[in-house]
C-alpha cells in the first residue's frame, strides 16, 4: 500500500484550518498588494496562483481585475474555494504542482508563504521549478516565497503548546537531516491525533541551483513582507523575483 504524502493527509483535514485559523491575512494581503505594484502587472496579465490552499489569496488578486487560476493538490480546498469564491477572472483546479499544468500559459506563477519544500526527494523540488518554467510565458515571471532557512533555524522554537477551539495542541519543532520537522499531536472528542509537517531546509544557493536547471535567472531578492532587502542574517524571507534565462526552453 502506498504511503499518503503528509501534506496529502494533514492538509485536507479541519483541524489544519483548525489550527492556523489566526493566521495574519491583513499582512499577507499587503504583502500582495505590494508586490503587484512592484511587478506593474499589465490589467491582461494571467496569473498562477501555485498551492493556492482555499483560494483566499488568489480571490484577492482576481479582485483586482487580473485573471487568476488557483491550483492545489487538496480536493477538500478546491471545493471550498469553487463553492464560495465566484468571479468570472477566477478559476480553480484540483493539480500536483511536481506536474505541468497543460491548460493555460501564464505571465506569472505566485507560490506564497512557503507553499514549496513539501516533498521527500530535492528531485520533487526541482520537478517543481521545471514545471513553473514550463507554464510560463516568454516574458513571465515566478514569484516564490520561501522561509529564510538560516534565520527560521536560529528562531527555532522548539515546543510550544496553542488551545484553539477548544483544542489543546502540543506543537513540537526540529532540524532532522535536511527537513525542519514540525510534529503537531492533539486530542479531540476521546481520540488522538498526530500529524507532521517537513519541509526542506533550503538556502539561497539551493534555489539557485534548481533555477539554473530550468534555464531560469534570479533577478531579485526581498527579506520581507514590506520588500524590504534580503539579509541572511537578519530577514524572515527569502521571497524571490525568477525570469526565463535565455528565453524558455523545450
Amino acid at each position: 500500500m502506498k504511503n499518503v504524502e503528509w501534506f496529502a493527509n494533514w492538509f485536507d483535514t479541519p483541524y489544519y484550518h483548525i489550527l492556523y485559523k489566526h493566521r495574519d491575512y491583513s499582512e499577507a494581503e499587503s504583502f500582495i498588494s505590494k508586490l503587484l505594484e512592484y511587478l506593474k502587472i499589465d490589467k491582461k496579465a494571467k496569473i498562477l496562483d501555485l498551492a493556492c490552499g482555499k483560494g483566499r489569496h488568489a480571490y484577492f488578486i482576481a479582485q483586482k481585475a487580473f485573471e487568476v487560476w488557483g491550483l492545489d493538490l487538496s480536493e477538500q480546498s478546491i471545493a471550498w474555494a469553487k463553492e464560495n469564491y465566484h468571479l468570472n477572472n477566477l478559476h480553480f483546479d484540483v493539480h500536483d504542482m511536481r506536474e505541468l499544468y497543460t491548460k493555460e500559459k501564464f505571465d506569472y506563477v505566485f507560490n506564497f508563504f512557503t507553499s514549496f519544500g513539501y516533498f521527500s526527494k530535492n528531485e520533487e523540488n526541482q520537478a517543481v521549478i521545471h514545471a513553473m518554467q514550463k507554464s510560463l510565458k516568454k516574458d513571465g515571471t515566478i514569484v516564490l516565497d520561501y522561509l529564510n532557512t538560516e534565520f527560521a533555524l536560529r528562531q527555532l522554537v522548539k515546543e510550544e503548546e496553542k488551545l484553539v477551539d477548544g483544542i489543546h495542541f502540543t506543537i513540537e519543532k526540529r532540524l532532522e537531516k535536511e527537513f525542519i520537522v514540525k510534529n503537531i499531536s492533539f486530542e479531540d472528542k476521546g481520540k488522538k491525533f498526530n500529524f507532521e509537517e517537513r519541509v526542506h531546509a533550503l538556502s539561497l544557493a539551493d534555489f539557485q541551483s534548481f533555477f539554473k536547471s530550468a534555464n531560469l535567472e534570479l533577478v531579485q531578492i526581498f527579506g520581507s513582507y514590506n520588500l524590504e532587502s534580503f539579509d541572511v542574517d537578519k530577514s524572515e524571507r527569502l521571497i524571490m523575483i525568477v525570469k526565463h534565462a535565455n528565453g524558455p526552453t523545450t
